[in-house]
């Protein structure tokens, strides 16, 4: 098969395009012919930090959607034609979906319904994941007002979805600039709202005048200020991203005042009930319609170096490969 592998951790010069044999799922196993690969922050992180884990080489991605044409013993036959979306193939794994074929584990191939494009299945994974987790530690916010930073992102993107979906009362995002705004308006944010402006938090008060109930942080170092204005007493910010050196100065009497709590996440540590909690609500919304398919970039199976570094360099939308 064609396949995108590296060899050794670097940048996206570490990527090699190569004919590889075709994988065979092992026990518990299925294979599946890729049909869309998504790149998130996650793959260049990863390719940047380390090398492979398993063998003489691996393949990068950890997202994508396909059907399922080959099963191992324990998986049953009935999956063999279906489609699905990943998730975490490459984690703890040499075949990622940047490759013709991907084996992964049965439970990370998750059921794709007919009327979703596989584009869409490919931008689910760690983004939506990532976003349920976020909106419904504690509870999911049905009734709350939603504050969702960096909502043209593909985590807040699929936020603003999700908290619609759940029954939010209110939706807002903050944003860099228009174009960005376009997009969280499209996905159902109330409001989109420039961050950078000096009455940003007065703006969200407006659309929120009781104050945010739950927030979706991008950047907790940048954004605890503005949070803890426009915050409603028990409000719960739970945070997603952050670089290594990243750190945040807390202001910790105000957050005690008001009992804010403070939540952290990262996808690849999460509990596994808590995973499949996630994974069950992900596709309820995807049986209900609720998700939609982002702003596309689209790259070639031999351009996986440079969807690695439109990632990389901020796209904004989702970047896929067509395989």
């Amino acid at each position: 098969m064609l396949a995108a592998v590296y060899r050794s951790a670097g940048d996206s010069s570490a990527l090699r395009v190569e004919q590889v044999e075709t994988p065979r799922p092992g026990p518990g196993e299925v294979r599946v012919r890729v049909a869309v690969s998504g790149v998130n922050p996650t793959d260049w992180k990863v390719l940047e930090r380390s090398g492979p884990q398993r063998g003489e080489f691996a393949v990068p991605n950890q997202d994508g959607a396909g059907v399922i044409d080959a099963v191992g013993p324990g998986v049953a036959r009935e999956r063999l034609g279906e489609r699905v979306w990943l998730l975490m193939a490459a984690h703890n794994n040499r075949w990622g979906t940047a490759a013709e074929y991907c084996v992964v584990p049965s439970e990370r191939a998750v059921t794709l319904p007919d009327r979703a494009p596989f584009e869409l299945g490919a931008s689910l994974g760690v983004p939506a994941l990532t976003a349920w987790h976020c909106l419904c530690i504690g509870g999911c916010p049905s009734g709350d007002a939603v504050l969702v930073s960096g909502g043209a992102g593909a985590v807040g993107r699929a936020a603003i979805e999700l908290a619609r979906h759940m029954g939010a009362e209110r939706v807002i995002s903050t944003v860099s600039g228009p174009e960005k705004a376009r997009i969280a308006l499209a996905a159902g944010a109330d409001a989109a709202i420039n961050y950078r402006d000096a009455d940003a938090a007065a703006q969200i008060l407006d659309v929120a005048p009781t104050g945010v109930n739950r927030f979706v942080e991008v950047a907790l170092h940048q954004n605890i200020a503005l949070n803890l204005q426009v915050a409603a007493p028990h409000a719960v910010i739970a945070a997603y991203a952050a670089d290594p050196q990243t750190l945040a100065t807390l202001p910790v009497r105000d957050l005690m005042v008001a009992n804010i709590s403070l939540r952290f996440m990262l996808l690849y540590t999460v509990k596994p009930r808590h995973l499949q909690e996630a994974i069950e609500g992900i596709s309820a919304a995807l049986r209900a319609g609720a998700l939609s398919t982002p702003p596309l970039h689209r790259f070639a199976l031999a351009q996986v170096a440079q969807a690695h570094d439109a990632v990389r360099n901020g796209a904004v939308g989702k970047v896929i490969i067509d395989l």
